[in-house]
């Protein structure tokens, strides 16, 4: 009887706590938090942290702070690095969601890297138990993806997701409810970002910040190169020479340069995962292809550019933004598959 009215009062929330951005899928409601984990911390005089702004409010703060002030992103490479400013954002991400009784304490799904470590798990649940959470679950995040995309990852037949997000990219085959093969490289995003910003001040000796970099690689970043999609960006930033502020102009196709090394590590990563994988699992992909997930996976073309240098069909996942949170949110509404796939920590 307690069970049941648990299960009336309580607000289960699945969790994709990513490195750009960490989305909130609540059970009957959906998606209610798609915010930047970026967290504005405060400190004071005698070096305690006070946290001013979270989320979308934090990262317009991003590069413009005063020396009291500092806007972190908290997860660095698909791991926590500052263990007290996540539990923070989380606690912030949790009530935020919460709605109704907060009497009863949520289930919660976290979403997490494949491959990390006991260490960091155990730093993700408690993160979140401090946060307020009666029970965590941990799920992988290729696992994720392929249940967000609608992969049948249960029958007997390869399926390969590439989960491109901020700080990793995961390859993953995935057969019976289980991952078979799967590698995580620290290349996505934010390498994505941090190549067009160190190629424009190798370049143009200008420098600019990692807001700046992500709306040029957003605007006109692009894997392979297709007539439709030449593009020019006006970039304002510092003259390294002068000091003074400065306005160039790029095109799509040197943007294409600077990502060429990150781009060419994701397709090295997926070469390493197809000739890993059982002969009959590669049959079945051949068949089936591979789906791209992540916000990552939205950059221009790179459909086009795997496709070439794997010779296999590729796909764009619905909405890849929030693949992983919409696979976390399906199982939040069945337990059956919640206990198939989710890992032990």
């Amino acid at each position: 009887m307690f069970s049941k009215i648990m299960k009336w009062f309580s607000n289960d929330l699945a969790i994709d706590l990513g490195t750009a951005n960490t989305l909130v899928y609540a059970k009957d409601r959906g998606i209610i938090v798609n915010e930047p984990s970026v967290v504005a911390v405060h400190t004071g005089e005698k070096g305690m942290n006070k946290v001013l702004a979270v989320g979308k409010e934090a990262k317009e703060m991003l590069g413009r702070t005063p020396g009291s002030i500092r806007a972190i992103r908290p997860i660095k490479d698909g791991v926590i690095a500052d263990f007290e400013v996540t539990g923070a954002m989380l606690r912030y991400f949790i009530h935020k969601s919460l709605s109704g009784s907060k009497l009863i304490k949520p289930r919660i799904i976290v979403c997490i890297p494949y491959g990390i470590t006991q260490v960091e798990k155990k730093a993700v649940k408690e993160s979140a138990e401090q946060a307020g959470a009666r029970e965590v679950y941990l799920i992988e995040e290729p696992m994720a993806a392929a249940i967000g995309a609608g992969l049948p990852i249960t029958e007997p037949s390869g399926n390969m997701i590439v989960d491109i997000g901020g700080g990793t990219t995961e390859v993953a085959v995935i057969s019976l409810g289980g991952i078979v093969f799967s590698i995580s490289v620290r290349v996505a995003g934010d390498k994505f970002d941090e190549s067009i910003a160190s190629y424009i001040k190798k370049k143009y000796s200008l420098l600019i910040g990692e807001r700046t970099a992500e709306q040029i690689k957003i605007s006109i970043g692009n894997a392979y190169p297709l007539e439709e999609s030449y593009k020019t960006y006006e970039v304002k930033g510092r003259d390294l020479l002068a000091g003074a502020p400065k306005i160039i102009e790029v095109s799509s196709d040197e943007i294409r340069e600077a990502l060429a090394d990150p781009i060419n590590e994701v397709i090295e990563a997926i070469k390493i995962s197809l000739e890993k994988t059982p002969p009959e699992l590669a049959a079945d992909i051949v068949d089936n292809g591979i789906i791209l997930a992540g916000g990552g996976a939205l950059l221009a073309n790179l459909d086009v550019l795997i496709k070439e240098k794997t010779g296999l069909p590729v796909a764009l996942a619905e909405d890849p933004l929030t693949c992983v949170v919409r696979g976390c949110g399906k199982c939040l509404e069945s337990l059956d598959l919640l206990k198939q796939v989710s890992t032990s920590s």
